[in-house]
């Protein structure tokens, strides 16, 4: 066999090496991101069935139905509903790969994350000033930790917003970027699926009580 031909073998060899390497390592990453995406579930779920025994446990004090305006809270379903649909035009945007498109709907994203969360903290803090904090009865503290924990998530979502947003203007739309956007975007609209699971068990529910 000739130089050439052994050079071209070789060369194949390390292609293919390359490419069965990078393709599990892909499929790996995405059923580990699943399974995150799973576990979160697995989580709320169990934050939603302790809420729903502790739910009349309210020792004396106020029920959902003395402290939940449901005015705030519809405002803060529509922002956040606003921004998965804001979050779908980023999705859009980066699959054609039309950066100002994406940066501005990310942008939009971001606003409407915050203003759910500056309204959720308003709540949080009127609710502790009116003594109905988390220490108040076993209730406000399934609450707090349900409503608390999901408000986490949209603060962890909106730092990995701005990081997607940084990495797309320095580095453009990488493969990897573009998976990474792709988990972000399931990340974000698993919140919305499960803020419409709060605000239908903990809110509509609770001032029906």
């Amino acid at each position: 066999m000739s130089t050439v031909a052994l050079t071209e073998a070789h060369h194949g060899s390390a292609v293919g090496r390359e490419w069965s390497g990078a393709a599990p390592k892909r499929i790996v990453t995405g059923y580990g991101f699943w399974i995150f995406i799973l576990s979160d579930m697995v989580m709320f779920s169990a934050f939603f069935a302790t809420y729903a025994v502790l739910q009349g446990q309210t020792a004396g004090g106020p029920t959902g139905n003395d402290l939940f305006d449901l005015r705030n809270v519809a405002i803060e379903t529509a922002f956040l509903l606003a921004s998965s649909f804001t979050c779908g035009l980023a999705s859009i945007a980066a699959d054609t790969r039309n950066k100002s498109g994406f940066q501005t709907a990310m942008a939009v994203t971001c606003a409407f994350g915050l203003s759910f969360l500056f309204l959720e903290g308003r709540e949080f803090a009127s609710l502790v000033i009116a003594g109905a904090g988390p220490s108040r009865s076993a209730f406000l503290s399934a609450f707090f930790t349900l409503v608390g924990c999901h408000g986490l998530h949209v603060s962890a979502g909106i730092l990995w917003l701005l990081t997607m947003m940084a990495q797309v203007f320095t580095k453009g739309f990488r493969s990897d970027i573009q998976r990474r956007i792709l988990c972000f975007a399931l990340f974000w609209h698993a919140l919305d699926i499960i803020w419409i699971a709060v605000f239908t068990v903990v809110y509509l529910l609770g001032s029906a009580a």
